[in-house]
């Protein structure tokens, strides 16, 4: 009974995360138009927060797990994290639905860029795609939303289970020690440190991706509760990536390590791949191409966590 408790935890926890993209078209219920500038700050400050909580949490539980002072299998967990982020790429690379290309090239032309769509302050307004195919990636969801295509939603939901897995990885290994000593008390259980800073950041991190999925969207005319439900549904696999991530460090203790390793190589590489090129690419019609803002969300984030993890 203690470990359905702890598995049906961990699957709100995940849960949460995927809820957490939603947020992400909630601005278009209010506001017409949104900020590239605050959009770029908030991909850095929730990469800022996931290298740190990777660097000063994952890798330190680890290492603290490592017998004999040679952390191969952590080391080999984050070769093995960083390579199912990089096969998962590339299955999506190679993946083709019929009409993406005409979708995609109908998303370029429905946001053209004009004066009248940017601020004072030079930011990009009214959630333009940007004419080279920025939010490109989101636009094959935006379309089998937009047209209710249930065959295609139900392929995009396999290529995004294969995206989103190393997300729900890093939060159920994250409640490894769930219920050990040194936890904060939530809802009943003694929830790891660890836990709730992963769990945080990988919700922050889904705030812009939602957002970069409502775009495309809201172009096509979609209602505003269509888009919520769309940025919702490309993140629920996390929530079974974490039960079976922490169902497996459970079960096998000995190979914690790893598992602490591959949720850190995997969110430092998807940070490094995705997150931060996603970030300058909607922020490359700002001043200074956006790198003003990312990096002062990533200092925030950085400066946030660390203190925090040494709590």
């Amino acid at each position: 009974m203690a470990l359905l408790e702890n598995l049906v935890l961990v699957f709100v926890a995940g849960l949460v995360t995927a809820l957490a993209t939603g947020l992400g078209a909630l601005p278009f219920f209010v506001v017409d138009d949104f900020s590239d500038r605050w959009n770029v700050a908030l991909w850095g400050l929730a990469s800022g927060i996931m290298v740190a909580a990777s660097l000063f949490g994952l890798i330190n539980e680890g290492l603290a797990y490592t017998s004999g002072g040679v952390p191969t299998l952590m080391v080999g967990g984050l070769l093995a994290g960083v390579v199912l982020v990089e096969v998962a790429d590339r299955a999506l690379d190679a993946v083709d639905i019929g009409g993406d290309e005409d979708a995609h090239d109908s998303h370029r032309d429905a946001g053209p860029r004009h004066d009248a769509d940017r601020g004072s302050d030079g930011d990009e307004r009214d959630g333009a795609v940007h004419a080279d195919g920025g939010h490109g990636d989101h636009a094959m969801e935006a379309e089998a939303f937009a047209e209710g295509d249930l065959k295609k939603l139900v392929l995009i939901l396999g290529i995004l289970t294969v995206h989103s897995f190393p997300e729900g990885v890093a939060v159920g290994v994250s409640f490894a020690e769930l219920g050990l000593e040194g936890g904060v008390p939530v809802l009943g259980f003694t929830v790891p440190l660890l836990a709730v800073f992963m769990t945080a950041a990988i919700s922050i991190h889904n705030v812009p991706e939602g957002l970069a999925i409502s775009i495309p969207m809201r172009a096509m005319d979609v209602s505003k509760w269509r888009m919520v439900g769309a940025a919702v549904f490309s993140s629920l696999p996390q929530p079974i990536g974490a039960v079976i991530a922490f169902a497996f460090v459970r079960w096998a203790e000995s190979f914690l390590p790893f598992g602490f390793g591959f949720a850190a190589g995997a969110m430092i590489y998807l940070v490094a791949t995705e997150f931060v090129p996603e970030a300058l690419e909607t922020g490359e019609d700002l001043p200074g191409d956006g790198y003003k803002e990312l990096l002062a969300g990533l200092a925030v984030g950085i400066a946030a966590m660390v203190p925090l993890m040494y709590v």
